[in-house]
């Protein structure tokens, strides 16, 4: 336990420093608000789910710290993994830019807003946590797994994705930049190519999961796809 702590420490303050640095750098100055707030959100957020988990389910842990372009054991998810991760780091650098050249005139009450949304999305991949062990951060199945039907897994199939595609379109806003949603479009497209292949898979590896799609009909976003 104690090595899994000092794992997850080491890497999410190495991942909050990166994010820091990819804020603020381009902004050249850290007189940038909306950075601040967003920063502070994502660190108490990924802070306590960490401290959460490592305690009540350090096995989830382990497996969210399988990095997809090193775990992934498909050559197509390596490669979609390492285009994904590209358009994600713009999403935190071009912002600051944004900020520096005042490209964007975003009002602070949708700002604010966004800060919520990032909040919530959170909770939302929280909430999968706690139902789902076995969601790991690459596609595979474990010998013990099986298939969750239940709490968020009874509105979507993919309530992770859900989550993470919210926090993608609120992180623009919450930075202030509206020229930041391009790059939020090619996240969004990954991510479903991903969720394709990936219910592809579950389909052929994970019993009783084609009969949970046929239960369970939307993948996303309830009552719209």
């Amino acid at each position: 336990m104690d090595k899994l702590k000092k794992q997850v420490t080491f890497q999410t303050t190495g991942f909050l420093i990166v994010c820091w640095l990819l804020l603020f750098l381009p902004s050249w100055t850290i007189n940038f608000w909306e950075a601040w707030v967003y920063w502070g959100v994502i660190s108490f957020s990924i802070i306590i789910i960490d401290i959460y988990f490592v305690k009540k389910d350090p096995k989830l842990i382990e497996r969210r710290m399988r990095l997809g372009t090193v775990g992934e054991k498909k050559r197509s998810q390596k490669i979609l993994q390492s285009i994904l991760s590209v358009f994600y780091v713009f999403l935190f650098v071009f912002p600051g830019f944004d900020h520096r050249y005042h490209w964007s005139d975003v009002p602070a009450s949708l700002i604010i807003i966004a800060d919520a949304l990032v909040l919530l999305s959170y909770l939302i991949i929280f909430r999968v946590f706690m139902e789902n062990s076995f969601t790991s951060s690459i596609i595979e199945v474990d010998t013990d797994q099986r298939v969750i039907m239940t709490g968020p897994y009874r509105v979507v199939r993919h309530p992770t994705y859900s989550g993470g595609i919210l926090l993608f379109i609120a992180t623009a806003f919450a930075l202030g930049s509206f020229w930041d949603l391009f790059f939020v479009i090619p996240l969004i497209l990954g991510v479903i190519i991903r969720l394709l292949d990936e219910e592809k898979f579950l389909s052929e590896n994970l019993e009783g999961y084609k009969e949970y799609c046929e239960k369970t009909t939307y993948r996303l976003i309830p009552g719209l796809w």
